[in-house]
């Protein structure tokens, strides 16, 4: 760990969910959405991903949009559970280091996300622990669509900073793509890129031998 810390801010996909970015491309694809490579990728997105990602559209404007895109007969559920598809496992290992740090530091989330993922991802961690939300595991938890904000912009790590009084040099933020750390890094704040293959039970919060 590195010293002088007192906050950690968590990414969700790819440090404490696993998700796999390829799933909903592929299942986009079989549902005759061409090019859902181009469309929708972890570097970049479309106009209508940012928008529901920052809240500035809902469910049925997003699943609207979708079946335009497809041009095909295509279920609204069909189209929900492709788009869910990203969303894996919440292993148990990791929601014990979160509760074991809440004990010795202040602990937030920051995830692009958005409304239909939420209600899935609760699901998941319901099944996994029990608990509805995962405000359990955090002082504070900032999801993009809820605060109208999103990765890599820089202003959704100034309010988290100025929201909770941190301070940039005591703060570590852990995340999966490079582009969020170099964001938080430009404000001062510490960073930790977790690459491929890299867990943050594995390499970050091992326990001591």
């Amino acid at each position: 760990m590195i010293e002088g810390i007192r906050n950690i801010i968590f990414d969700l996909g790819g440090v404490i969910l696993n998700i796999d970015y390829q799933k909903p491309i592929h299942a986009f694809e079989k549902l005759g959405i061409r090019d859902a490579a181009k469309i929708y990728s972890q570097a970049e997105q479309t106009e209508l991903f940012d928008a529901l990602e920052t809240g500035k559209i809902g469910e049925a404007e997003f699943i609207t949009s979708l079946k335009e895109l497809s041009g095909i007969a295509v279920s609204e559920i069909q189209l929900i559970e492709a788009w869910n598809s990203i969303l894996l496992d919440f292993p148990l290992r990791r929601l014990q280091i979160l509760q074991q740090l809440q004990l010795h530091f202040n602990t937030y989330l920051c995830s692009n996300t958005n409304e239909i993922h939420e209600k899935a991802f609760n699901q998941i961690l319901q099944q996994t622990c029990g608990y509805p939300s995962l405000a359990v595991f955090f002082d504070k938890v900032y999801l993009s669509h809820r605060v109208g904000l999103r990765k890599p912009d820089p202003a959704i790590f100034q309010k988290i900073l100025d929201d909770n009084h941190l301070k940039p040099e005591e703060t570590l933020f852990l995340d999966d793509s490079l582009q969020h750390i170099q964001s938080a890094e430009k404000l001062g704040i510490r960073t930790i890129h977790l690459t491929d293959g890299m867990t943050m039970e594995k390499d970050i919060f091992k326990p001591k031998a």
